[in-house]
C-alpha cells in the first residue's frame, strides 16, 4: 500500500465515505426529473462529509481543524434533511430511511467527539 494520508486512519471518514457511497445507490433509483434536483443535492451533501473531514485533517491548527469538522457536521445534518424528505416524497424507502438515519446518527456522534478533540 502507498503512503495513507491521516484522514484515511480516520474511522468517522470511512464511514462517511461508506455513507456516500450508499448515498449514490439509493439516489440511483430516483425519478428522471430528480436526478438534477434532490439526488444531486443528496450526493453533494454525502460527499461533502467525506470531503471537508479530509480537508480539516490536512489543517495544522486546532481552529481550522474543528472549523471544518462544524462544516462537515453542517453536510451531515443538510443530508439528514433530504432523506427524510425524499422518503416523505416515497423517493427513499423506510428500510432505506432507517439504516441512513442510523449511520448519520453514529458519524455525528463521531464528529462531535473529532471536534472536541480538535479545540484549542
Amino acid at each position: 500500500m502507498n503512503y495513507a494520508f491521516p484522514f484515511e486512519k480516520l474511522e468517522v471518514w470511512k464511514k462517511s465515505k461508506s455513507l456516500a457511497q450508499k448515498i449514490y445507490l439509493v439516489t440511483s433509483s430516483f425519478p428522471d426529473q430528480e436526478k438534477f434536483g434532490m439526488a444531486s443535492q443528496m450526493r453533494r451533501a454525502a460527499i461533502s462529509v467525506a470531503s471537508n473531514i479530509a480537508e480539516g485533517t490536512s489543517r495544522f491548527s486546532k481552529k481550522d481543524q474543528a472549523h471544518f469538522s462544524q462544516i462537515a457536521y453542517g453536510s451531515l445534518a443538510e443530508l439528514l434533511c433530504q432523506v427524510i424528505i425524499g422518503n416523505e416524497l416515497s423517493y427513499v424507502s423506510a428500510d432505506d430511511l432507517s439504516q441512513l438515519r442510523c449511520a448519520i446518527e453514529e458519524i455525528s456522534r463521531m464528529l462531535n467527539s473529532l471536534r472536541r478533540s480538535q479545540m484549542p
